[in-house]
């Protein structure tokens, strides 16, 4: 993963420019986590900023069509480094192995169970509260993880939360979510086809565990919004960033 290379791949992006130049000063370093005998995957450890560190580790896997390396990715992970958050992202091994199709849900469930028991013993960030979630399949499968009892888990953090398949709002994928005990951070654009806010606001409401929705207004999926809503991807970005941080420190205790 070299550095010019790797940030030139961002230039097209929404926030390209903005996460280039992020890059320049974070820079990650990659591990491996061993999921299986003779099976690992490779993961990306970005340190917190240690002139803002929070004691907190985030976690956060990808979606279903692209790796950790995916601009949106980069661009979540390298923002919570340069606000004091260690962030961690990871491949699932579909993806570490060039196939398109995710893995089954057990597999990819345990892929996330390997990487928090991978970051509760790493050398620098096993000291920290931990974490997880990730974008759209990557929140899903750590809620899921967390729901099935993964030790450990301080918190969630769950970026465009798949509630269903596009056109099927009856096919909910929410049951699991009473089972978590860890609060919750959603983060869901108004426009997002896998479920809007207002669907999700009923079922947050049901649940025991604390629940925290910030909604993007106009967001897509990805948190894109048109260019009518005269406001700047990057800045729409940012302002997300900062919610997870406040949100993090307010929930966890951190300075």
């Amino acid at each position: 993963m070299d550095g010019p290379g790797f940030r030139s791949r961002f230039a097209g992006s929404p926030s390209g420019l903005q996460a280039a130049r992020v890059l320049a000063r974070i820079m990650p370093d990659p591990f491996r986590i061993d999921i299986a005998p003779g099976e690992n995957v490779s993961a990306l450890a970005y340190a917190a900023d240690a002139r803002k560190r929070t004691g907190v580790t985030l976690m956060l896997a990808h979606g279903a069509g692209a790796g950790q390396e995916s601009p949106f990715l980069v661009r979540f992970a390298t923002g919570l480094a340069a606000r004091g958050i260690d962030a961690v992202t990871f491949n699932f091994s579909y993806i570490e192995h060039g196939r398109r199709v995710p893995d089954p849900s057990p597999k990819l469930e345990a892929c996330y169970r390997a990487a928090i028991a991978t970051v509760r013993g790493h050398e620098k960030l096993g000291r920290n509260q931990l974490a997880i979630g990730g974008k759209s399949m990557g929140g899903r499968i750590a809620s899921q993880v967390a729901a099935g009892g993964a030790g450990g888990v301080a918190a969630l953090v769950l970026l465009g939360y798949p509630l269903h398949p596009p056109g099927r709002p009856d096919a909910l994928r929410a049951k699991h979510l009473s089972n978590i005990r860890a609060p919750m951070l959603f983060v869901q654009g108004s426009r997002d086809a896998f479920g809007t806010p207002d669907e999700l606001r009923p079922i947050l409401a049901k649940l025991e565990a604390p629940a925290a929705l910030h909604v993007v207004e106009n967001g897509d999926h990805s948190f894109k919004v048109p260019k009518r809503a005269g406001i700047a991807q990057d800045e729409v970005y940012e302002a997300i960033l900062d919610r997870i941080e406040g949100w993090l420190r307010e929930t966890l205790g951190g300075p």
